[in-house]
This record gives structure tokens, sequence and C-alpha cells, in this order.
């Protein structure tokens, strides 16, 4: 009996142990399967973040573009539109530039017996198909061109401009004389002009009542206005042909220049003067055949007369003017 009782003792243990072995198993397998779930599952998420940042991605750099195309862009507009205020400052320097080269041409160069600067030398252009090469390639290349052309052309303006200046400066050198004779200044002070009353030119005479040539300028101004010489020179004896001028001045100023100043009310020099440009010769009147108070006022060359009005600025303030008069007077 005992010895059947240890067997099924023996027997009963090995089916616990063979039984405890299948739920050993059984736990490890569900918490394999557990295990394999959860990695998947991770796996699937980190699947759909990486989708997702991509599309962001995708859709920030084709619609919206990276920062730092986002900041090229502003970039390019700051360029743009520096370039456009470029272009503007250029061209009021060329109109500024091209109003000198008319006075050049006109006055200066007259004035010290010069010709006027070729027109096809002042606009020269400038050579070489491959000069903005290194301009080409961007994306506003066409306006980058185009400013630093009309740069180069403005540098080529100057460059012309000066060195006209420097052939006047020689020639002024030599002639500092001439220049100091010739009536280059108003003969009445724009404080007290009060109008042109008669242009150069001919006009319907108010006491002939016929159309003749008006050989000068009549400016009305105040009766005792000064009148001021326009040119270094020397005051002249009259001529009896003058007699209609009333109180008359007449200065020569040597190189075929002379001018005179008629209708005065009064004359403070007298013939064999040396007078200088500046210094006042008189006052405004109405002596002679005139028809109210002004100053007549010619210049002659080579015994010709000519237009006054080309020897002398019009645009001077009266404190200007009155400056410039101090400072010839010194």
């Amino acid at each position: 009996m005992r010895f059947v009782f240890i067997e099924l003792s023996r027997i009963a243990e090995n089916d616990n142990n063979m039984l405890e072995n299948k739920n050993s198993r059984n736990v490890d397998f569900a918490k394999q399967q557990t295990f394999g779930g959860s990695v998947l599952r991770i796996i699937v998420v980190l699947g759909g973040l990486v989708s997702f940042a991509a599309v962001v991605l995708f859709v920030t750099y084709t619609y919206i573009g990276s920062p730092k195309e986002r900041m090229l862009k502003k970039q390019n507009a700051d360029y743009q539109e520096q370039l456009l205020e470029l272009d503007k400052k250029i061209a009021n320097l060329d109109k500024v530039l091209s109003e000198i080269e008319q006075r050049d041409d006109e006055v200066y160069r007259p004035i010290c017996n010069m010709e006027a600067v070729a027109v096809e030398q002042r606009q020269v252009g400038l050579g070489g198909a491959d000069r903005y090469v290194f301009l080409e390639g961007y994306h506003n290349s066409n306006q980058m061109i185009s400013t630093a052309q009309k740069l180069d052309q403005l540098g080529r303006k100057l460059y012309i401009q000066q060195k006209s200046f420097k052939e006047l400066q020689k020639v002024a050198d030599k002639n500092k004389k001439l220049l100091a004779s010739i009536p280059a200044i108003q003969p009445v002070s724009v404080g007290d002009l009060n109008y042109i009353s008669s242009f150069y030119g001919y006009r319907n005479h108010p006491k002939l009542h016929r159309w003749i040539k008006h050989k000068g300028v009549d400016y009305a101004a105040p009766k005792g206005s000064p009148i001021y010489a326009t040119g270094d020179g020397v005051v002249e004896h009259l001529k009896s042909s003058m007699l209609n001028y009333g109180k008359v001045v007449v200065i020569n100023h040597g190189f075929g220049y002379e001018t005179l100043y008629a209708h005065m009310n009064k004359r403070i020099v007298q013939p064999g003067d040396s007078v200088k440009r500046g210094q006042v010769i008189g006052y405004v009147g109405r002596t002679g055949r005139v028809t109210g108070v002004h100053l007549h006022y010619e210049v002659l060359k080579d015994g010709h007369s000519i237009n006054p009005r080309k020897f002398y600025q019009e645009d001077l303030t009266a404190e200007e003017y009155d400056q410039m008069i101090f400072v010839l007077s010194l």
C-alpha cells in the first residue's frame, strides 16, 4: 500500500509540475503578445508623426518659404526700393547738371570767347557689351544694369563738365581784366526794381508812335534808386546824338564793350573817371524824352547793340544782389 501511495504522490507531483510549466508558458506568451502590440502601436504613431511633419514641411517650403527665403525676399524688396530712390536722385542730379551745362555753353564760354562744348562730346556713350555682365543673373538684373548705366553716364557728363571748367579757369587766369570789364550784373538792384517796362527788340515807341528797335532794356524803379556800373571801365565823353537820353553815362569797358545808362536823375561820375563793377554812378530819374521814371540801359559790342539780359542772372533775391554789390565794391 505504501508503495502505491508513493507512486500516486509522484504522479500527482509530476502532473502539478506539468501544469505549472504550461501555465508559465501561457503567461510568457501573453507577455510576448502584449509587448509586440505595444511596439507596433508605437511604430504606427511614430510613422504618423513623421508623415505629418513631412506634409507640414512640404507645405511650408512650397507655399510659404523657409525663414531664410523670407528674409531674402524682404532684402530683395528693400534693395528694389533703394534702387528706385537712387534712380530719382540720379534724375535730379542730371537735371541740375544739364542746367550747368547750358549756362556753361551759353554764358561762361561766350564771355571768354570760347566755343560751346560739342553736343557729340557731351552725349558720348559708354562702350563695352560686357561692361555690366557682372550684374547679370540676379532677380532684378535689368534694373541694376539700368541704374549702373545712368550712374556711369552721369559720371561721364561730370567729367566733361569738369574739363570745360578747367579750360575756362585757364582762360580766366589769362583774362581777369576782360572778365572784370564785361558788363555782367543788372544795373538796378533787384530790391529797387518795380518791373521791366520795355524789353530789348522791336516795339511801338511810346513817343514816336511807330515800330522801331529798342536797343536796350528799361528798368522801372523809384526815383533816386542807385544805378551801378555793370563792369570795370572808363567813363566816356558824351556825343551830341545822346541829347534825348537826358542825363546819361557811357562807360567804355575795353575789349569792344560799352554800356549806356540814360534818363538819370543825377550822375556822380565824370568823363575820364575809372569805375569798378558795382560802383554807384548815378540815380534813376526821368530826364530826356521819357514817359515815366526809369533807367534805360544798353550794352554794345564793337558798336552794335546786344541784348543786356544775356549778361546777368535774373533769379537773384534782393539780399543776394545786395551782398554781391557789397563784395564787388570791396
